[in-house]
């Protein structure tokens, strides 16, 4: 019980006694069941607050990660598109090169080329040669596959195969001269097409058909001492063709 604080220092003085009729009031009682109903509901709200509290971190939780799967997913999809893309484009890229190869194979197989002596103006006379240097056949009307060189005077075989040549030489006779040109396949020789006589007009041809190795020559070289004569009418000339490839 609470006393005033003026009656406790009387009584703890000793100058009042309690006959003399000092009326002592009692402090009154504090309600304790009223602060723990009050306490009990604060606990209660708090607990409520705090379950409502969890409730929305775990909504809020569960809503992050229903929109992370879904992105996730989103991603993956994308994954997935550009995975089918690129397969797609490789297959595209794959078709496509098979194409070039065809394209290359079927242009491989087209060989033919035709050529003469001279392609100029006028009319010359070519030689008495000293070696066998391979001729060169300057005017060149045909050249499918441009395996024919017109700098050099080769053929060079793109594809191994069988192809036939034809060749043919021409001069006016001297009765000195002959006029004649081998065949050469590489440095062999393979055959030879011939003329000789003391005057007129003198021409000869052959032909030949050759395994050629990708990348083996062919040339026409003429005979040591021998002359040509060629004009715009193309008396020599040199020709070729891809029979078939093997």
């Amino acid at each position: 019980m609470k006393i005033s604080v003026s009656v406790t220092l009387l009584l703890l003085l000793g100058s009042v006694s309690t006959s003399e009729g000092v009326e002592i009031q009692p402090a009154s009682t504090p309600d304790i069941n009223a602060e723990l109903r009050e306490l009990t509901a604060s606990l209660v709200q708090l607990k409520a607050d705090m379950t409502t509290g969890q409730a929305q971190q775990k909504a809020e939780a569960d809503r992050l990660k229903a929109e992370v799967d879904k992105q996730k997913t989103e991603v993956d999809r994308l994954k997935q598109q550009l995975q089918g893309q690129a397969e797609l484009k490789a297959e595209v890229d794959k078709q496509k090169t098979e194409v070039d190869r065809l394209k290359q194979q079927q242009q491989v197989r087209q060989v033919a080329f035709s050529a003469s002596l001279y392609a100029g103006d006028q009319s010359a006379t070519i030689g008495p040669f000293n070696t066998f240097t391979a001729l060169i056949y300057k005017h060149v009307p045909t050249n499918i596959g441009n395996a024919y060189n017109p700098t050099t005077g080769m053929f060079t075989a793109p594809v191994r195969g069988a192809y036939h040549f034809e060749w043919t030489v021409y001069a006016h006779g001297d009765g000195s001269h002959p006029s004649g040109a081998w065949l050469f396949k590489n440095t062999e020789k393979v055959f030879y097409a011939h003329e000789y006589q003391a005057a007129g007009k003198m021409s000869a041809s052959n032909g030949a058909t050759l395994l050629l190795e990708v990348g083996d020559s062919v040339s026409v070289r003429p005979m040591l001492f021998s002359k040509l004569f060629d004009d715009v009418d193309h008396y020599n000339t040199f020709s070729g063709h891809l029979l078939f490839p093997m």
